[in-house]
């Protein structure tokens, strides 16, 4: 039986990892910490969905040394925390294992048989010092898109809050053995994980959101749905989006809607607080360079001037600065 583990089964991670349990088509494990896990253990995976309650119950471990190589290595956490995990990752890693980045932002195997100009050209914003691209190896790794949302409403308890979308691809857009068989295993999980030959187009118009919404919601406290309805707001939301546009065109990319459409369906959700605002508000680390700084890094590759894409980076880089605002202060 295929092995997949989930490492970091927090909400995104618990939903898929609950997802695939339930379709019991492969053998599943979570690697999580903390209450989340404490909980987990003592009474079993709990998921919410559409007024549903489930128990699931995966094999769980804090210590990846306990499980083993898999087949498969979804990893769930942060763009930022990944350096941290890469000796973690290693007693799962077998000569086969793939490895589906479920990250939001730009990957850090962007370039990987990217067949453009800058083929193989590794990204320090989203890599620093090249560590991912040595030790994990690009050639293990599979991107996805992940447009779901969850949230844990306590440990243990995973609530999916809307979207079964998360298609995949190969960095180099063939469809092989491995992402055919990833694929259907999630959507016999009930995720829409079609194999797209073109997932880079679906990566921009994704980040084309995040990379405007979330920063600007840290600026402003603002939800998605405010930001998206004040003329004010959507001045700045626009141009940060042209300016993104331009450089995504330059490397090939295909954006299917327009600026305006793309703003339409962030205020389809609603009163909803980004995940940077999420991670601010708590004191967290935020995803800024992924869905941010990298994109300037591309601007600069390309000779394109973004200086809004600057400018709303170097007010938030300030802002999310440790110690310069207290998390109790952070929603004032």
């Amino acid at each position: 039986m295929t092995k997949i583990c989930i490492f970091g089964a927090g909400a995104i991670g618990g939903f898929i990892g609950a997802r695939l349990a339930k379709a019991d088509e492969a053998e599943i494990s979570l690697v999580a910490r903390g209450a989340h896990l404490e909980a987990m253990r003592a009474h079993g995976l709990r998921l919410t969905e559409a007024g549903e309650d489930r128990i699931l119950r995966p094999r769980l471990a804090s210590d990846p040394g306990e499980l083993g190589p898999q087949d498969f290595i979804i990893l769930t956490i942060k763009s930022h925390a990944l350096p941290a995990v890469v000796d973690a990752l290693q007693p799962l890693i077998g000569p086969d294992t793939a490895i589906l980045f479920a990250q939001n932002g730009l990957p850090w195997w962007y370039f990987y048989k990217h067949g453009g100009r800058f083929d193989g050209r590794h990204l320090e914003s989203v890599d620093p010092g090249g560590l991912l691209w040595q030790r994990l190896g690009p050639e293990r790794a599979l991107g996805c898109v992940v447009w779901q949302a969850a949230e844990i409403a306590k440990p243990g308890h995973i609530v999916h809050v809307y979207g079964d979308r998360m298609p995949l691809s190969e960095p180099s857009g063939e469809i092989t053995s491995r992402v055919k068989l990833l694929s259907g295993l999630l959507i016999k999980a009930g995720i829409k994980s079609p194999v797209k030959p073109h997932l880079r187009d679906e990566i921009w118009l994704k980040l084309w959101g995040n990379l405007s919404f979330n920063p600007v919601s840290v600026l402003t406290n603002g939800t998605l749905g405010e930001l998206a309805h004040d003329e004010s707001a959507k001045r700045v939301l626009r141009t940060m989006m042209l300016e993104a546009q331009a450089v995504g065109e330059v490397l090939g990319v295909r954006f299917p809607v327009s600026v305006e459409e793309r703003m339409d369906m962030a205020a389809k959700v609603g009163a909803h607080r980004t995940s940077m605002l999420q991670d601010f508000d708590a004191g967290r680390p935020i995803d800024l360079d992924a869905l941010l700084g990298v994109v300037i890094e591309l601007a600069q590759m390309t000779g394109i001037a973004t200086p809004a894409l600057k400018l709303v980076y170097d007010l938030v880089n300030f802002r999310a600065r440790p110690g310069t605002v207290e998390p109790s202060d952070r929603r004032h």
